[in-house]
């Protein structure tokens, strides 16, 4: 299901999707969309300091998928900008947050 040329890639589980993500700490405004590489970019204004960047990209992915905060996780081995996110999602709900996925990365395209 990756290709590392065609934009990003995800997984989906019987609980959910992960998917990878690049993170801008410090940046003027949160955002999510856009790609670096295969993962989606997430913008936040919080430094990389004790984990309030983490905490950032949890908050900003849950609002724009549209879930709760508590279904969203991300990797503790995920170290550094690269990261691997984790959302859990009943399995009906699965393709919604794919195709809110793919929207939020093709808009900078």
């Amino acid at each position: 299901m990756t290709d590392p040329g065609a934009g990003p890639s995800f997984r989906r589980s019987s609980d959910g999707v992960s998917f990878w993500i690049h993170v801008s700490p410090r940046a003027a405004r949160e955002r999510v969309g856009g790609l670096h590489g295969d993962a989606l970019r997430v913008a936040v204004k919080e430094a990389p300091v004790e984990g309030a960047a983490n905490a950032g990209c949890v908050r900003a992915i849950a609002r724009a998928l549209g879930v709760g905060r508590d279904a969203v996780t991300i990797d503790p081995a995920s170290k550094g900008r690269r990261k691997l996110v984790r959302v859990r999602v009943p399995e009906e709900w699965a393709a919604a947050v794919l195709q809110a996925f793919l929207e939020r990365a093709n808009e900078r395209r």
